[in-house]
């Protein structure tokens, strides 16, 4: 199945979303609720009902006239009110690539466990503007990453168990003010600031019996389902990352394993995979100058067109718009 949201009347609608076509799940069904949240607090009793109507939108016995065109409507992020949102580092040549000497063996602990941070959930958007302060313009970056939802209470959840516990997968940007972000982490604390004004998902939640054909085994040692899925990321229409979900060394499970540890796992809980290897102008910009140390740095600008494609899970376009305020707060110290 692939489920959005989209604003109806000033709320969060639930739909199925087929053929370009949107169908609110509370009219197909009278047991489907009307919003995500909703569903994913009820998902056992919710998802097979909702495979069953998602099949007879698919072999017509639910006629197509009962469907909205996608372009008549305004898109949400498909989790619009998720609990919380955890971004992990689960690709290896990310990680290489971005340290200050990419030749240099990453540090022991990165074999040991998977790692991730906070960031902050009410800044998730879905597709549209992303409006950004002057100083998350200084030196803007995206970050090209696929994402879960958790979809039932867990706690300790062993990673052969944690499949059970994925709702669905969607793509996520890791909005990044990178000056900003090395300015706090020479703190040795963070990323925080330079990463919470805005992570979008989208454009929809596909869930995983959808994507069956696509499962691959986990590499060798490593626990839990992966998938073979083609990444890229275009800006203003030029193809600037390529890569594959596949690749990534920590798998989903194994993710959800370390951050249900002790804590209580929600139903709208949200977590990245890190960013796949040339998933950022960050990476691109160090790998280039050690090619041409004279090269130029690329950043996101004003105006600028973001479109994330992942194989099976749809496109997610994002424009750039810049805050005309002239408040900052970099650089700026007090006596």
């Amino acid at each position: 199945m692939k489920l959005v949201s989209y604003l109806n009347d000033g709320h969060d609608q639930l739909a199925f979303f087929v053929d370009g076509l949107l169908y609110d799940c509370d009219l197909l069904h009278p047991e489907l609720p009307n919003s995500m949240n909703m569903f994913l607090h009820y998902w056992d009793d919710m998802y097979p009902i909702a495979q069953q109507v998602d099949a007879a939108i698919k072999s017509g016995r639910i006629n197509a006239d009962r469907g909205i065109p996608l372009e008549e409507l305004q898109l949400l992020a498909p989790i619009p009110f998720p609990t919380s949102c955890r971004d992990a580092y689960a690709f290896r040549e990310h990680a290489r690539a971005t340290r200050k000497n990419p030749n240099a063996d990453l540090k022991e602990a990165y074999d040991q466990f998977p790692v991730f941070y906070f960031s902050n959930h009410h800044s998730i958007q879905g597709p549209g503007n992303i409006i950004c302060m002057p100083d998350h313009m200084e030196e803007l970056d995206f970050e090209l990453e696929a994402a879960i939802v958790i979809c039932k209470h867990g706690r300790n959840i062993p990673a052969e168990e944690a499949d059970g516990y994925i709702g669905g997968l969607m793509i996520f940007n890791d909005f990044s003010a990178r000056k900003m972000q090395l300015e706090e982490m020479q703190l040795n604390l963070g990323p925080a600031k330079g990463k919470d004004f805005a992570t979008t998902i989208g454009p929809c939640l596909v869930t995983l019996d959808e994507l069956e054909q696509y499962e691959i085994q986990a590499s060798y040692g490593h626990i839990g389902k992966n998938w073979k899925l083609e990444m890229k990321c275009a800006v203003n229409g030029e193809q600037v990352s390529g890569g594959n979900l596949s690749e990534m060394q920590w798998t989903f499970a194994e993710i959800i394993e370390r951050c249900a540890y002790g804590v209580n796992l929600q139903p709208g809980d949200i977590i990245g995979s890190g960013t796949v290897g040339t998933g950022c102008f960050l990476e691109n910009n160090i790998t280039n100058k050690l090619l041409d140390p004279n090269a130029d740095s690329r950043w996101l600008k004003a105006g600028d067109s973001i479109e994330m494609e992942i194989e099976g899970l749809g496109i997610l376009r994002n424009t750039i718009v810049k805050d005309e305020s002239d408040f900052s707060i970099l650089n700026k110290k007090k006596i």
